[in-house]
């Protein structure tokens, strides 16, 4: 689904939210790699991302053209900051109400409410299209995340001990969470 552009000032920044554009494949690899290096509490390890500029454009593309998925990018006076998604959780009737978020942004874009305005928003479509939970998957000991999730309604529901295993031998857990509308 497209996402029509709307600006927002937050703390003094022009902060623009808007589709992403397939043009934009190769910004949002680069994105990818950076942030998955900036911290331990992403998908993967930066050297993980290999996507080509076709599979994102693809990713894109079809956000764009779903009824059940929304890609949103964040940017801060001009610059890209990150971006927040959701996707249905739906492979049958049974799952189709759960729709399944993600968030990143450029660690210097946190800390001054951004994650949180971009959320809400999300949070708002999704409840929007009828969707009657939201859920999400935060590592263990990120708590700053695990804070903000809670500060918009979100309850821990499941953790899975261990499910990330870091390249220094270490190890932390993945907490879901759930929104219910």
């Amino acid at each position: 689904m497209i996402f029509a552009e709307e600006v927002h000032i937050l703390d003094g920044k022009k902060i623009v939210f808007r589709s992403a554009r397939s043009d934009e494949s190769q910004m949002l690899i680069d994105y990818l790699k950076t942030v998955t290096g900036e911290t331990r509490f992403l998908m993967c390890e930066s050297d993980e991302i290999n996507y080509t500029k076709e599979e994102e454009e693809q990713f894109i593309n079809d956000h764009n053209q779903s009824k059940d998925a929304l890609l949103i990018l964040a940017f801060v006076d001009g610059e890209y900051a990150g971006n927040c998604s959701f996707e249905s959780k739906s492979g049958s009737r049974r799952s189709k109400h759960r729709a399944g978020i993600g968030i990143a942004l450029y660690q210097k874009y946190t800390g001054f409410g951004l994650g949180k305005l971009m959320l809400t928003r999300l949070l708002t479509e999704i409840k929007n299209l009828g969707f009657e939970q939201a859920e999400l998957t935060v590592v263990g000991n990120n708590e700053k995340a695990h804070r903000l999730y809670e500060s918009l309604g979100f309850k821990e529901c499941g953790i899975i001990p261990n499910a990330n295993k870091y390249d220094d031998g270490t190890y932390a857990d993945d907490i879901f969470m759930v929104l219910e509308f």
